[in-house]
């Protein structure tokens, strides 16, 4: 019988230990390209300095937006002067666009949100007569422009008697083609076929079904769908123009564009500064927008990334 000591233990332990192959260390992968890094701030600059100039531009009187470096502040900064000669002029209807701008795209995008995922799932999770028939056509309708729409709309909404109202603007903005795609890729894969089957074996019907299960897990897609529908409805231009008549009815877009107008025809009741106010509207109009983006961020990310690739 052979007798171990613990020393002879300890030492062919550390034997093996050193015998065995210790695993290499791979090397780093991640390079660093110059020609990319370049190419990609020139990306950067060409949609900050839009911003940048728009920013240093909205601190200047109208004097100073033609006589100073665009770029970089005037001697004599005015943003606080200007925002409020912005908001009071015209009898505060500045103000007036703002919440009409709020209302049509608040409006919009939760309708359309809502009529996408109602749409989607169905897609999703329903097969029926003319199925894919139906889905090609909304395929196909993401294709057309809102501006070849927009005359035929302004026709149909003019015998219904709808035109010069908010109905005009937030109607149509409620069709949204692209996301009722993107909320059909995205219910196939958040909302479980399984699921669903367990709900109707313990008696819930289909709308129940949507309302209480399918929502909830389609919350990340309604977001991505509430933000582009938002933006969209924001920054419509024609489509007012064409619907609206009334100045308290207009957009901010719409009403921003008849000040500039204004400025350089030198209509009635243009100022001097009206074009500085043109363009310190347009800076705060874009607020909100950054706001609503920043606050929704990894919703409308998750929400997009899972919607653009199937699993």
């Amino acid at each position: 019988m052979t007798t171990v000591t613990p020393a002879a233990s300890t030492t062919a332990t550390a034997t093996r230990v050193d015998a065995e192959p210790r695993p290499s260390r791979r090397p780093s992968t991640r390079r660093r390209s110059t020609p990319l890094t370049i190419a990609m701030l020139a990306v950067l600059a060409y949609f900050l300095l839009p911003l940048f100039w728009l920013l240093i531009a909205s601190t200047k009187s109208t004097q100073d937006l033609f006589n100073s470096f665009g770029l970089w502040f005037s001697h004599t900064p005015q943003l606080l002067s200007n925002i409020r000669a912005t908001f009071t002029q015209d009898d505060d209807v500045f103000g007036r666009w703002l919440l009409n701008t709020v209302l049509y795209a608040g409006a919009s995008a939760l309708g359309a949100a809502l009529l996408a995922a109602a749409a989607g799932y169905g897609f999703a999770k329903y097969r029926f007569r003319g199925h894919g028939a139906a889905f090609n056509l909304v395929l196909g309708a993401i294709m057309i422009p809102t501006t070849a729409l927009a005359i035929p709309t302004y026709l149909l909404f003019a015998k219904a008697g709808l035109v010069n109202t908010p109905w005009a603007v937030i109607l149509p903005s409620l069709i949204s083609p692209f996301g009722l795609y993107l909320m059909r890729i995205y219910a196939e894969d958040a909302v479980p076929d399984s699921l669903i089957e367990a709900a109707r074996m313990d008696g819930a019907g289909e709308l129940r079904i949507f309302c209480t299960i399918a929502l909830r897990l389609l919350a990340p897609g309604l977001v991505t769908v509430v933000l582009f529908t938002l933006v969209a409805t924001w920054n419509n231009y024609f489509l007012p123009l064409i619907m609206l008549n009334d100045p308290n009815l207009y957009p901010i877009t719409v009403g921003l564009s008849s000040w500039a107008a204004r400025a350089q025809n030198g209509g009635a009741g243009a100022s001097s500064d009206m074009l500085a106010l043109v363009v310190t509207g347009s800076l705060i109009s874009i607020i909100p927008l950054v706001l609503a983006f920043l606050l929704l961020q990894r919703y409308w990310q998750s929400g997009l990334a899972t919607g653009g690739v199937k699993q």
